[in-house]
């Protein structure tokens, strides 16, 4: 049986709380009342997908001005090389922001999904962890916390239960 003040074990007929001194009243509860590690991180991993989101929109929206800004007018600079591939780079960059910034929008879709428990959020959550693994630091925090969350067997069966009790 447990507290349900601070989840401390208590034994049946049991006054107080031996960890945290709060005052049983009537019957202990026999199961953990806080609820599953899904449920206690599920709003606070869509709140940082969508920060680490905003983050990477800002990387992208450079990435893309350089690539359509910059590189088109590099051959005004003096003393520029003249055999330097302006169109390659330009294209490359401006290729590289929009994946960026496709990556961004995934994880506010994400983000908003886990706020919201929608049933497709863990699949979309889980898929950006991966690939946000070789973005370090922050990437590759998100992406273990994600894993650490949505990843184990028995956090499917939670999260759904968290789609099933949010649609009823």
């Amino acid at each position: 049986m447990f507290c349900d003040g601070c989840g401390a074990t208590v034994q049946a007929g049991q006054a107080f709380c031996s960890k945290c001194g709060k005052q049983i009243v009537g019957p202990v509860s026999l199961a953990m009342p806080y609820p599953g590690r899904v449920k206690q991180h599920t709003h606070l991993l869509g709140i940082l997908w969508l920060a680490v989101s905003a983050m990477t929109t800002l990387g992208g929206l450079v990435v893309l001005v350089v690539g359509t800004t910059f590189f088109p007018h590099i051959r005004e600079i003096p003393n520029v090389p003249p055999g330097m591939p302006v169109t390659f780079m330009s294209a490359i960059c401006t290729t590289i922001g929009i994946l960026i910034l496709a990556k961004a929008a995934c994880g506010f879709i994400a983000g908003r999904g886990l706020m919201q428990h929608e049933p497709w959020a863990r699949t979309v959550a889980l898929v950006l962890a991966f690939l946000s693994l070789f973005n370090i630091p922050f990437g590759t925090a998100l992406g273990i916390y994600t894993m650490w969350v949505l990843l184990p067997g028995g956090s499917q069966q939670e999260y759904e239960a968290l789609v099933e009790t949010r649609a009823a």
